[in-house]
């Protein structure tokens, strides 16, 4: 099967990018990445896509008028690299694709969808909210992307148990290594899809 041609779009660094292209050396994802691009400079993300010879760029909100126009900057640099899936890697910002862009755009959010999801509930900031809210199970959510944070259509989720003994840290390493497994899973069934002429996966748990 041909790897399907994936951009990735990150914020900080990189560790699942790294996954990824561990992933794919390894044989076990049916991937290419194609370019990757940050919305900050000077991050570890972008180290790990130079090092891995991935054309790669930085793009900050904060130097264009708009999202709008911010996303068209980003969108002008993936057009020659031709990605047939844009892949959000610990991306911050609200992405929307190109006009007539028909692949996938997917996203990964450390927990369990709709619980926990919106402007603002990322990172650190999700894992102290579970706790905070006195879960007993949290986990990760790959989902399509659309025009607002956290609230396109779920593809899968993977569960994991919040203990009585847990802090962030501890809680974020845990829903990491669930990340770890579950989007590099999804990923190789939309390439199966992609190779097939088809664009999406069914939801599963």
């Amino acid at each position: 099967m041909t790897p399907a041609r994936a951009a990735v779009l990150l914020s900080g660094s990189g560790r699942t990018l790294e996954n990824f292209l561990e992933r794919i050396e390894a044989g076990a994802l049916p991937l290419q990445i194609v370019a990757v691009v940050s919305s900050r400079p000077d991050v570890r993300g972008m180290d790990v896509a130079s090092r891995a010879g991935v054309p790669v760029a930085a793009f900050r909100r904060r130097d264009y008028p708009d999202s709008a126009a911010h996303n068209a900057a980003i969108n002008a640099f993936l057009a020659p690299h031709a990605p047939q899936m844009i892949v959000l890697a610990g991306y911050l910002c609200l992405y929307a694709a190109p006009a007539g862009f028909t692949g996938p755009v997917v996203n990964i959010h450390p927990a369990l969808l709709p619980k926990f999801g919106g402007q603002g509930y990322y990172g650190d900031k999700v894992h102290q909210a579970v706790l905070d809210a006195g879960e007993t199970e949290s986990g990760c959510t790959v989902h399509l992307v659309d025009d607002r944070y956290d609230s396109g259509r779920i593809l899968a989720q993977r569960r994991v148990p919040v203990l009585s003994s847990d802090d962030v840290g501890s809680l974020s390493a845990r829903v990491f290594a669930a990340e770890c497994e579950l989007y590099p899973e999804v990923l190789a069934e939309l390439a199966r899809s992609l190779a097939g002429g088809g664009t999406e996966v069914r939801g599963r748990s």
